[in-house]
């Protein structure tokens, strides 16, 4: 059984950074430790860097005990940045991404590998053209309900309904910024660059990440490294692994066994872009790497990761060697919560797609607390989550 474990955790596209992150896991451990009824707690939040935080989580059943350092990979100032620059400059970088999605036939498949990821991605799209929209109506009708004072003198009108509709657009902002559309629009730009393998905010985090990762290996103080992307996270998580690999060859040979756990993962749609031959490239590398755990899971109730999809093949990779990985480990959302739960978290399906790392208040094979934090191996939970459980069910 597994003592001692490294967590290095790759968060999603999202400006709450490391103390929010915090006060999450906090509430995912606080849940799911009353249907297990074991005992633990959570150390305090440690900012070690510019890179990093960490926080210590130790659990302990009849007969085991485990102590996790849970590293915070942090993003939180290159994202904020992004997303406080001028938003004529957003919109322009959003509209181009729109279109080259469109044209180069992105789009298509997008939605014929996730119809509902698709459908996801559109409506952040027409949310964000909707904002325009109505700014710019709201500054038309301005003009036209004083049209009559002054004539309908068009210069005069021009003037008043152009600032009207800016102003109407920024008293919008809050409405539109609550409900993820700047954040998500901001984001996709950034992947498509990253994708193509442009320079971008994401490679100083990767180069962080890769050393880190290298380090903790190289320590050899631990039983399990765990690599976790969540979201816009399996984007970068897979990117540290293989960039580890690169800086050092024999990673995975020696040391701790090292797992790459990417849960919602939305890889796929960065991936099948034509032009991403990094990402692919990537995928690529992991697929075939004896050395490492890549663990995949899904939700088909999450409408913003790719069901039932193979991330290797379903992006267009040919693989005439043995694909070693990934591992696809399908859940189920409404295994870890009461139905009173599941039903309110259906209506909210960012909410959902966060529930791969929140906790549970049913005992379920998949459980975010106890992959990072229980005595057993990420990868006995994937392979065999029935078998698993039970045997969990035999030590606490």
């Amino acid at each position: 059984m597994i003592q001692r474990r490294d967590v290095i955790y790759i968060e999603a596209y999202d400006p709450q950074g490391a103390e929010g992150y915090y006060d999450l896991f906090c509430r995912a451990w606080k849940r799911s430790l009353r249907p297990w009824q074991l005992t633990g707690a959570v150390g305090s939040l440690h900012i070690d860097s510019a890179d990093y935080a960490h926080w210590i989580a130790e659990l302990s059943g009849p007969s085991w005990r485990t102590r996790t350092r849970y590293y915070f990979l942090r993003q939180e100032r290159m994202i904020r940045a992004n997303m406080a620059q001028p938003i004529y400059s957003q919109l322009l970088r959003a509209l181009s991404w729109v279109i080259d999605d469109v044209f180069s036939g992105t789009l298509l498949r997008i939605f014929r590998a996730s119809w509902q990821f698709g459908l996801v991605l559109v409506y952040f799209q027409i949310l964000l053209f909707l904002w325009v929209l109505i700014s710019g109506l709201l500054g038309v009708a301005a003009a036209l309900a004083v049209k009559g004072v002054f004539d309908g003198e068009t210069r005069i009108l021009v003037l008043i309904g152009i600032p009207f509709a800016f102003l109407a657009f920024i008293l919008l902002r809050p409405f539109f910024a609550m409900h993820h559309v700047i954040q998500i629009n901001n984001h996709w730009p950034y992947l498509r660059e990253f994708g193509r393998g442009a320079p971008t905010g994401f490679d100083t985090a990767i180069e962080a990440g890769a050393a880190h990762l290298i380090d903790t290996v190289l320590a050899n103080e631990v039983d399990e490294v765990l690599i976790v992307g969540h979201s816009g996270g399996c984007v970068l998580a897979p990117a540290i692994v293989t960039r580890a690999l690169e800086l050092k060859p024999d990673l995975g040979s020696i040391g701790p066994r090292i797992v790459l756990l990417t849960l919602g993962s939305i890889m796929p749609a960065v991936a099948l872009h034509p032009d991403a031959k990094k990402a692919r490239g990537i995928l690529r590398q992991l697929a075939l790497e004896p050395r490492i755990w890549w663990v995949d899971c899904q939700s088909r109730k999450d409408v913003l990761n790719f069901w039932n999809f193979d991330p290797i093949k379903g992006v267009g990779i040919e693989i005439t060697e043995t694909q070693l990985n990934p591992y696809l480990w399908r859940v189920r959302f409404r295994d870890m919560v009461s139905a009173k739960t599941y039903r309110r978290l259906r209506l909210n399906f960012l909410r959902l797609h966060y529930q791969f790392i929140m906790g549970g208040d049913r005992r379920a094979a998949y459980d975010y607390i106890l992959l990072t934090c229980g005595p057993l191996s990420a990868t006995d939970w994937a392979t065999d989550p029935a078998g698993t459980l039970k045997a969990f069910s035999c030590i606490i």
